[in-house]
């Protein structure tokens, strides 16, 4: 196990900056997962963690040691890939064993070690077959059985879930968890896919454009996300965000969104006065937080259903508020309304976000 800390890493390719001052640290026994579209620099940093690539600046430590200067055999660390990259002529057993085979390990130390990580998989009954006798997931395990039987310091997993289809995928995100509690061996897990990093993660670390955005907690970061990118990347559905104004009416504020308004509380307002910098936010807020009703109640604000999706135990209804303004609200699956009926939508203010409109960043 290792405690990795990144200091002001820096990759540049040419004019393009992969990773931009990174600056994190992994704890020992962290499941971390790096979050982020294409191009954001998490699979960069991931190489240059495992030392595929050279740091442009910056500094890598596992333990507390600098590790810039180590080849990846060096820093005893295993990486599980994307593609499976399994020797199609060898089978199971010797594509697990094929790196300690390289390194002379005792024979009889290799069947041990097999034997144990076979079993750590469940794959004891596959050990003698050759690759293209396994389904994907299986596949898949193999990958992992042959970075677990070296015991590594730290697992590096690149999107190893990303060639599954989507079944599949759930239980192997189930068995992933379930290995690292049993391992406990750091372990960094790159991905673009959202949910997986809500299930899978310790701590998360949403990365665009090369730069570090927020790293915490998955709940937290869905919670209370520092800006509207992540607001919009985290969730599914995304959060809606309406545009609006802080207005002054009768010495009470409201927020102006147009087609309705909103009273906002005194420490609400406070703190949107100390730092917005104008009076034009945006305000998000998440489908589970838009609640819809048939008959109109107080504060109630009126809409028209526009779409709705049946999705098993849960409904997403898309909801017209005026002619500019369109929400997605979760609803239970048995909802009713036909599309141009007329229903009515209160907001959970309690879960209200406020961004900045020009900087994009979350005040409230």
């Amino acid at each position: 196990m290792a405690e990795i800390v990144l200091e002001n890493l820096c990759k540049t390719f040419g004019n393009v900056k992969a990773v931009d001052n990174l600056n994190l640290k992994i704890k020992e026994k962290e499941f971390m997962v790096f979050l982020g579209p294409s191009g954001c620099g998490k699979t960069t940093a991931l190489r240059l963690i495992a030392g595929l690539e050279k740091p442009t600046s910056g500094n890598i430590y596992f333990d507390g040691e600098p590790v810039n200067d180590l080849e990846p055999k060096e820093r005893n660390i295993a990486m599980v890939f994307q593609e499976y990259a399994l020797y199609p002529h060898m089978s199971v057993a010797d594509n697990m064993s094929l790196c300690l085979q390289v390194d002379k390990v005792p024979k009889e130390k290799i069947v041990k070690k097999l034997k144990i990580t076979a079993g750590i998989l469940q794959i004891e009954q596959l050990l003698t077959r050759k690759p293209s006798e396994l389904s994907g997931g299986q596949q898949q395990r193999v990958a992992l059985g042959r970075a677990i039987i070296r015991n590594p310091s730290v697992y590096l997993m690149d999107e190893p879930l990303s060639n599954l289809d989507a079944i599949l995928r759930v239980a192997m995100r189930a068995e992933l968890k379930k290995l690292h509690e049993k391992l406990k061996t750091t372990t960094i897990y790159v991905t673009h896919d959202q949910a997986e990093a809500m299930v899978l993660a310790d701590r998360v670390a949403v990365l665009k454009d090369g730069k570090l955005l927020q790293m915490d907690k998955p709940r937290k970061i869905y919670d209370r996300p520092t800006n509207k990118f992540i607001a919009e990347f985290v969730g599914s559905p995304k959060m809606n965000f309406i545009k609006c104004s802080l207005l002054e009416k009768n010495g009470q504020i409201f927020l102006d969104a147009g087609p309705f308004s909103l009273k906002v509380s005194n420490g609400v307002w406070t703190t949107m006065k100390n730092q917005a910098p104008s009076s034009e936010l945006t305000m998000g807020v998440r489908p589970e937080h838009v609640f819809v009703h048939t008959k109109k109640e107080k504060d109630s604000i009126e809409a028209k259903v526009y779409f709705f999706q049946q999705m098993g135990n849960v409904g997403y209804v898309e909801l017209g508020l005026g002619n500019d303004i369109q929400v997605t609200a979760a609803v239970k699956a048995d909802f009713e309304k036909n599309i141009g009926e007329k229903v009515f939508v209160k907001f959970d203010k309690k879960h209200i976000r406020f961004f900045d409109e020009v900087g994009e960043k979350l005040i409230a």
